[in-house]
């Protein structure tokens, strides 16, 4: 006989993060009605979708700006390949660290004020660096736009794991997914242009218009379905929750029950930890295209920069295209175990990173279509690790999963970007490009070892909750 948790549970008291980011408490008033339910949710799923991805992107705007402005940078203000690409590492280093403790935070916080205030602090960082013109001002500030930008994907998590079932969302989190594609994408065609008059316009034009979409944010944005007197979304009930349906507040855990919850459904899962080494290799793929394109199709390839902007942005595109397809994918024909379909994109992402090594050419139309093939075959993966330890973790945890798979993907700037700056200001493209090609080959391997993960961590039909006071029988 073993003793169970009381089903009866009190929110966090206000003071600390339960103040400004404290989420919303449950609706006074509960909705009964069938009609009324479906309707509710249609709305909410749709303020979701929508504004976490445009929200999402707009923090595109004041990160990856920083990729356009560095070639107009290091020529006018005296800055090396490997200084540069020391921004891009440290960035990425503190970026990855405060999306693994603001996952923590955000999966008890308040998706609406907590993702509104990051994008507004990133903001105001991009204003201050775009005023600077010092080397050390450069590196402390660009660190701390990483820590803001910590804030952006956890709230996301917390959003669309709480508004969609699991069954749903590979599709649905891929179509969130394109954000980072749409971002980036938009950003450098605008900034190729901008540089062109000045690259400290680079920063501003996107600030403002991130501090407008924070305040949208603030306004648009709901938290969870029980704050606006919805039952919770079918399919996330866990096989290990003993309490009454109309009990089911995520948020009214303890700090106890969330860290106990937390060590076995995030720590103690090892498919976590192998998706979160996956995404070191496929980030570093990523990260080295896109931070570096420019200035490689500009000196090997004497692509001029506003051109490049606009390969960079069909690579982008394609990534879109690549990321909603893998989850269509996953969801159809793969149960949702996309660390499966993440091999077969894997070996496509290599293919291409092969293509854009060897192709002798130096035209723009080839390298452009190669540079879809890579954006395409990138992005699945890319989308599908957040997918799948999202659903691994469950609502309760998805934000501190996929914070732990950040902290490797942004590890992964120590090669992408300094690492890699490193290497070709020594030894050229060459050796830049067949360090990419091996990254490749490790993350495809690693996701084969992933093959055998779940789909999800929630109760099955053939494993129904227990119900409180059962006995359990080892």
């Amino acid at each position: 006989m073993s003793s169970l948790p009381p089903t009866e549970m009190t929110l966090p008291t206000r003071g600390g993060l339960w103040g400004w980011f404290r989420p919303d408490p449950p609706a006074a008033v509960r909705v009964t009605n069938p009609d009324e339910v479906a309707a509710g949710y249609r709305r909410g799923q749709m303020k979701v979708l929508v504004w976490a991805t445009l929200g999402y992107a707009l923090f595109y705007f004041v990160r990856k700006n920083l990729s356009i402005a560095m070639p107009v940078m290091g020529k006018e203000l005296g800055i090396g390949k490997d200084q540069l690409g020391l921004f891009l590492t440290l960035h990425g280093l503190i970026y990855g660290a405060s999306k693994f403790a603001n996952g923590f935070i955000g999966d008890r916080a308040n998706a609406r004020t907590f993702m509104a205030t990051g994008l507004l602090l990133s903001a105001l960082a991009n204003i201050v660096f775009g005023f600077s013109s010092a080397v050390i001002v450069f590196g402390i500030v660009w660190m701390l736009n990483g820590w803001f930008q910590g804030m952006g994907f956890p709230p996301c998590a917390r959003l669309l794991t709480h508004w969609f079932p699991p069954k749903q969302l590979a599709t649905k989190m891929a179509i969130w997914n394109s954000s980072h594609s749409i971002g980036a994408m938009t950003i450098v065609v605008m900034c190729g242009y901008l540089a062109g008059y000045s690259w400290r316009l680079c920063f501003f034009v996107p600030a403002a218009m991130a501090i407008v979409c924070a305040v949208v944010l603030f306004l648009t944005l709901p938290d969870t379905p029980a704050a606006v007197g919805l039952p919770d979304v079918a399919g996330t009930r866990l096989a290990d929750d003993h309490r009454p349906t109309d009990d089911l507040t995520d948020d009214a855990q303890s700090p106890e029950a969330f860290r106990s919850f937390v060590g076995r459904h995030v720590f103690g899962n090892p498919h976590i930890w192998i998706l979160s080494l996956a995404n070191f290799f496929v980030y570093t793929m990523r990260y080295a295209v896109f931070d570096w394109g420019p200035t490689l199709l500009e000196e090997t390839r004497g692509i001029k920069l506003s051109t490049a902007g606009w390969m960079l942005g069909a690579f982008e595109a394609s990534g879109v295209i690549g990321g909603l397809a893998a989850g269509w994918v996953t969801d159809k024909f793969f149960g949702g175990r996309g660390a499966r379909v993440s091999v077969f994109w894997m070996f496509g992402c290599v293919g291409a990173i092969l293509l854009l090594w060897r192709y002798p050419g130096k035209s723009v139309a080839p390298y452009t279509v190669i540079l879809c093939l890579a954006g395409f075959f990138i992005y699945g993966p890319q989308a599908l690790i957040g997918i799948s330890v999202a659903n691994l973790a469950t609502k309760r945890a998805a934000a501190t999963a996929i914070g732990l798979t950040g902290v490797f993907g942004y590890a992964s700037t120590v090669l992408s970007g300094w690492g890699l700056g490193l290497l070709v200001q020594k030894y050229g493209w060459d050796r830049g490009f067949l360090a990419m090609f091996v990254v490749g080959i490790l993350g495809t391997i690693t996701f084969i070892v992933a093959w055998n993960a779940k789909a999800h961590g929630y109760a099955t039909d053939d494993e129904p909750p227990k119900r409180g006071f059962e006995v359990i029988r080892t």
